[in-house]
């Protein structure tokens, strides 16, 4: 009795616990921190290649996103089964090639295998498998502990955008994109020597979808809910460092561009921890209800912004709620999860969900862009999901109160 009291709170041997933890962030470090850098590239390849529109840029970055979500239902399945190792080693070694072969891209087919596809398949094998190791050495704190982990992409997005602005004029997009790689290659090794696997695998792990997961309604809104604001929250990531050049009265310089992913990213570091803080003392649904709402006022209020001083401060403000957003999204799953051996399917499932939201959403954006000429569609474009992703957010707060018997104060 007491060694099963034990392994459910935050007791496991340490050392353990901090390894999961360490290599889950050089994960998150080396797929979302290159994935919260997309904007130098989504605005430094139209110098490479002028006869690409925004959308076809901004596609590269969400065929990367898609596939780290829509890998996720597989391999959080073969997690479940016991090959951890292996599906981490794989994607591990496509990181490696899949940066190297970008560093020698010079078209834009080239650019959405290499950096699309490779890197996403390789984000996806590492990206869910990390988070569902983490979340079986947590049980009281996983929150805080998820979103400690989560600040590996506020590494990874101060990291590779001050690479890209000192090496590029330098050495050039080749050996800018090769150095960035060796530092992934040395983040990868370290991450592959600390993963431990603690739940011992089920060799019958059932279908790869579980739909009996959907029967739960607060399971479903939630789903519904993520896609609803991954459909809206990236757009600022990946045009960013445009709208600073191009839709304000007084533009910035392309390095001084970079500055604004660097703010947007940096101040991500408070909004994964704050957040995830409270959240492991009042719940993640409750504490991304408002989150969420904060987001999509920020995303209306962009269209207002018209002068460098106030687009720093919407930085700021925006980087503190979207990074918050992306922290509790996995809390509050893993929360839902009742039965740990099943937390990388159904992590899984809501990835694969999430995948055609990003695929679609930083696309649709910059279509509108590119059809009216402004970015004020797209900002709204941006807003609307978030609010949207906020209602279904508390719909599933509301089925899950009537199920336990608590309150509007009750932690969900």
């Amino acid at each position: 009795m007491t060694r099963v009291r034990l392994q459910t709170a935050d007791s496991w041997p340490g050392l353990s616990r901090h390894d999961a933890g360490l290599a889950g962030g050089f994960v998150i470090c080396n797929s979302w921190g290159w994935i919260n850098s997309f904007g130098v590239w989504q605005d430094y390849l139209p110098s490479m290649m002028p006869e690409r529109t925004s959308l076809e840029i901004s596609f590269i970055g969400s065929v990367t996103v898609f596939l780290l979500f829509f890998l996720g239902a597989f391999t959080g399945r073969l997690v479940d089964m016991g090959l951890f190792r292996h599906i981490f080693l794989a994607g591990s070694a496509l990181q490696v090639v899949g940066i190297f072969c970008t560093s020698a891209c010079t078209g834009y087919w080239q650019f959405m295998l290499a950096q699309g596809v490779c890197i996403g398949v390789a984000n996806g094998c590492m990206f869910c498998p990390a988070l569902a190791l983490v979340s079986t050495y947590f049980h009281r704190r996983r929150s805080i502990a998820l979103g400690i982990t989560a600040c590996g992409s506020v590494v990874g997005g101060l990291v590779f955008p001050v690479m890209a602005r000192q090496l590029l004029p330098r050495i050039g997009f080749p050996w800018t994109v090769r150095a960035i790689g060796f530092v992934q290659l040395a983040g990868l090794v370290v991450a592959n020597a600390l993963s431990r696997p603690r739940i011992k695998p089920r060799r019958r792990t059932g279908p790869i979808i579980d739909l009996s997961a959907f029967k739960e309604l607060e399971y479903t809104f939630y789903a519904i809910g993520s896609f609803s604001f991954f459909w809206g929250v990236y757009f600022a990531f990946y045009y960013l460092a445009s709208f600073a050049r191009n839709g304000i009265h007084d533009p910035f310089t392309f390095s001084a561009s970079l500055d604004l992913l660097l703010i947007v990213n940096g101040v991500g570091a408070v909004g994964r921890l704050v957040p995830n803080f409270i959240a492991d003392r009042v719940g993640a649904v409750n504490t991304l209800i408002p989150v969420c709402a904060a987001a999509s006022l920020l995303a209306f209020c962009w269209i207002a912004v018209d002068t460098p001083a106030s687009l720093y401060v919407w930085t700021v403000l925006y980087g503190l709620f979207a990074a918050a957003i992306q922290s509790l999204f996995p809390a509050a799953l893993s929360l839902l999860t009742t039965d740990m051996r099943k937390i990388g399917v159904r992590m899984g499932m809501v990835f694969t969900i999430v995948s055609f939201a990003v695929l679609t959403g930083p696309p649709i954006a910059g279509a509108i862009i590119d059809s009216t000429g402004s970015y004020k569609g797209a900002q709204a474009f941006s807003g609307a999901c978030l609010a949207t992703g906020g209602v279904f957010m508390t719909l599933s707060k509301v089925v899950r109160m009537r199920k336990t018997g608590v309150g509007w104060s009750g932690k969900v």
